[in-house]
């Protein structure tokens, strides 16, 4: 009887570890769960007929008040969790810092709509008219470099700066790239592990791994665990079709206002490339060229480049990116 009593524990104590490693492990789709550094408020829009949440952060001046503004855009598997440093940074040099989710990521609603850069772009210059904020310099790393772009080119009024961190788009996806239905980059997205999510960040991002990156793993990997975790995917499937099929870089020379590329140079980021075999994938993505040729687009253009670094500057060099942009700042 002691024995069978015992048994009976032991199940519901490992019954017990394993739903609190489940809720450990587990994130919804909106990051509830995940603290962001700084108070985080909402901006209504809509689109589509659906009332929409735009999450964003409105940091002031910690020190040193100058009057002006940066903007911070995400990448595309990322929100605004992972811009800490880069905001203190901008805070204690006087300036004040907006750190919005774009709508489909982070924080903020994951609706079912049309992705575009251009309506991206037309909320985010709403985000700052409601703010009171006139001109606004503007960083966009990755995937927010192409916003940052079409909100350059559609607002050069409103942009002090351009400032592009390793952005994606410097090449036309679709010249190389094959095209893939938005239906069937959805039944991609949902095989996504967390285990998928590290090997991708190891081989794309960083040249070398560190245990601090964990973290932008387990928020990545821990939406795979959510019983909502398919509307994530379709969403992240959408933006894909949106990146593949928006293209910013015949309109570089468009660009009217002061730009600055920071670029790491061993970055060899692709959009879509478990598409191309390995061959292929030698002749694309390549940033210590990339760089350079679109800076020499771009009237006026500088650029600073990074040694021994990847996709992700601000983060895997974050003394040497931070005082790179302040000073082009």
């Amino acid at each position: 009887m002691i024995k069978r009593n015992l048994f009976f524990v032991v199940l519901f104590l490992c019954a017990s570890m394993a739903v609190k490693a489940q809720k450990t492990d587990t994130l919804s789709i909106n990051l509830e769960n995940v603290k962001y550094p700084y108070p985080v408020k909402f901006f209504n829009v809509s689109a589509e007929g659906q009332d929409l949440r735009m999450a964003y952060m409105d940091v002031p001046a910690a020190k040193m008040v100058n009057g002006r503004t940066v903007i911070l855009f995400h990448g595309k598997n990322f929100g605004g969790y992972y811009w800490t440093n880069v905001i203190q940074a901008l805070s204690n040099r006087g300036f004040r810092v907006i750190v919005p989710d774009q709508i489909g990521f982070g924080k903020s609603s994951k609706a079912f709509i049309h992705y575009s850069f251009h309506q991206m772009a037309q909320w985010n210059k709403a985000l700052l008219d409601q703010l009171g904020i006139q001109k606004a310099s503007v960083l966009g790393h990755s995937m927010g470099g192409m916003l940052a772009t079409r909100f350059a080119l559609m607002y050069p009024e409103q942009t002090e700066k351009l400032l592009l961190e390793n952005p994606i788009g410097l090449e036309d996806y679709r010249r190389f790239i094959p095209y893939v239905s938005t239906e069937d980059q959805y039944k991609t997205e949902l095989k996504s592990t967390a285990e998928s999510v590290r090997k991708y960040y190891q081989s794309s991002y960083f040249t070398v791994w560190k245990p601090e990156y964990e973290e932008l793993v387990r928020i990545a990997g821990g939406v795979t665990n959510s019983a909502d975790f398919p509307r994530w995917a379709k969403v992240a499937a959408m933006t894909f079709t949106m990146i593949y099929e928006q293209p910013v870089v015949y309109e570089f020379y468009n660009i009217k206002v002061p730009t600055v590329l920071f670029i790491g140079k061993e970055d060899k980021t692709i959009v879509g490339k478990g598409l191309l075999s390995p061959d292929q994938q030698a002749l694309y993505g390549q940033y210590r060229l990339l760089g350079k040729q679109t800076a020499a687009k771009i009237p006026g253009a500088k650029i600073i480049e990074f040694e021994a670094c990847g996709h992700i500057p601000h983060i895997e060099i974050p003394t040497e990116f931070t005082v790179a942009l302040l000073g082009s700042l």
